[in-house]
């Protein structure tokens, strides 16, 4: 009798497993049909396919920069169904962003969302199988390893050649590819960069571009010339992820919307004595060169002299007999007191700040110093 009751027991408990198994299974076919229904028109591309898609979900991709070009490239990778988007970027929603930067909204603007925060969140409402994080912070040797670690591909949509060495850095030092990009005015340019087998950054700009250049401040942006450029990324991207490298096309590409001019150069091979990817002379990414504080097209100045956290309740108390004051759980805005130095500080949990008003980096230091100390 025991032994029936043993063997009934089994007998039920066998059941249960395999209903269970055969419920996984059943819930891991309907996954595979929904994600066959949304991707349907993806698959049906050739270069694609079902491998291909099935690659996508798989693949983690970093985007450093989070404005015209980042929004770009967050909204087409999440909707082409890439498993997880990292968003780094240290800057807040303004309005004279919304011309371009097409993930956010005049209610991002008025709350001073950080642009990592509100892509988050807004990427997470697009494709909610899409694993997204954003990071409200700088790209910095300190970081890097960390926040970069397992990606498969980086794209650029910085606005500066520090942050973009750093990444070249980081991407020869670890052998995985990144795609350079930038835009302003009418006009733009990209290059895909393969350790090992493409010129690398350093190879084409061994020191950053010296005098006078354009940026958005002084020529402006319409938003056309950074769609395409952030399109042309993606597509390179894409090819990357699903492993079609013979598609990838091997050039320098400049472009201008407005004029209608497309240009492809050839880069030719690595330069032969590149400090990068030939010496392996990681400069950016040691450390020992300094990175940038003027913040492109803002008259700002972004300030890392305190280490540590902000207490806002505290800081809140501290300035506001001094003059506006408001805060969130993600940044604290201050104003000095009309009449007084025509400045607005944002300060963030970690102790960072952008000083808005000013280009000059002794001024802004200045002014962190007066208001949040040393």
């Amino acid at each position: 009798m025991g032994v029936r009751v043993c063997e009934s027991r089994i007998s039920s408990h066998g059941s249960r497993l395999l209903r269970s198994l055969a419920a996984l299974i059943l819930y891991n076919l309907a996954m595979d049909q929904k994600h066959h229904q949304r991707y349907s028109r993806q698959i049906l591309f050739q270069g694609i396919g079902e491998a291909g898609q099935e690659k996508l979900l798989a693949s983690r991709v970093a985007i450093v920069g989070c404005g015209a070009l980042g929004t770009q490239q967050a909204a087409l990778l999440a909707r082409a169904g890439v498993g997880e988007l990292l968003i780094i970027d240290r800057d807040f929603v303004e309005e004279s962003n919304l011309q371009r930067q097409t993930l956010f909204t005049e209610q991002d603007a008025a709350e001073r969302l950080p642009k990592a925060v509100a892509a988050e969140a807004h990427l997470k409402q697009t494709n909610s199988g899409v694993k997204v994080r954003g990071v409200v912070t700088d790209l910095t040797p300190k970081n890097a390893a960390e926040l970069l670690a397992g990606m498969h591909v980086i794209l650029d949509a910085t606005d500066n050649f520090e942050t973009r060495y750093l990444i070249n850095d980081f991407s020869i030092a670890n052998g995985f590819p990144w795609i350079y990009g930038a835009a302003v005015g009418s006009g733009g340019v990209t290059m895909t960069i393969r350790p090992g087998e493409t010129p690398c950054l350093a190879c084409l700009f061994p020191e950053p571009p010296s005098g006078t250049h354009a940026t958005c401040d002084t020529e402006g942006i319409i938003s056309s010339a950074a769609a395409a450029i952030a399109s042309l990324q993606v597509a390179e991207a894409l090819k990357l992820l699903v492993g079609d490298t013979k598609s990838l096309h091997g050039k320098m590409i400049s472009l201008d919307v407005w004029q209608n001019r497309y240009q492809a150069i050839d880069p030719g091979p690595p330069a032969k004595d590149c400090r990068c990817c030939q010496r392996r002379d990681f400069v950016y990414l040691t450390g020992a060169r300094s990175t940038m504080v003027t913040l492109c097209g803002r008259n700002s100045v972004q300030i890392h002299e305190r280490q540590r956290p902000v207490d806002f309740a505290a800081l809140e108390g501290k300035l506001k007999s001094l003059g506006a004051v408001r805060y969130n759980a993600h940044l604290f805005l201050f104003a000095p007191e009309p009449g007084g130095e025509p400045y607005e500080m944002t300060i963030f949990p970690d102790g960072r700040a952008i000083i808005k008003g000013t280009n000059d980096p002794g001024v802004a230091r200045s002014l962190y110093a007066r208001y949040i100390g040393a």
